[in-house]
């Protein structure tokens, strides 16, 4: 399954809600200020870390240049994809759940 988180993890709670529920080996992919959760050096960086052994983690390269991070250090383990590569873990993982 693919699940997409939207919200900034420092605004809502709900990419730690999709954290929680996922199944190891599921894909996250973290979009709009939801990459601000990808960012190292950040209180959640343990955290995402630790993630992105569990679940394949990827953030929304767009995403991060529409904000001016496309060149900031992220987590280690976390890719990331264009909007091709969306495409791609949607069909490849299929089921989309929507985090709002």
């Amino acid at each position: 399954m693919l699940h997409t988180v939207n919200k900034s993890p420092f605004e809502r709670n709900t990419l730690e809600a999709c954290l929680k529920r996922a199944v190891p080996g599921a894909a996250i992919l973290l979009i709009e200020d939801a990459v601000y959760a990808a960012l190292a050096g950040t209180t959640l960086a343990d955290a995402m870390t630790s993630a992105a052994q569990r679940f394949e983690v990827s953030v929304l390269g767009p995403d991060l240049a529409a904000r001016g991070l496309e060149n900031t250090a992220l987590v280690k383990g976390v890719t990331v994809i264009d909007y091709g590569g969306f495409v791609d873990l949607a069909v490849e993982k299929g089921p989309v759940q929507a985090w709002l």
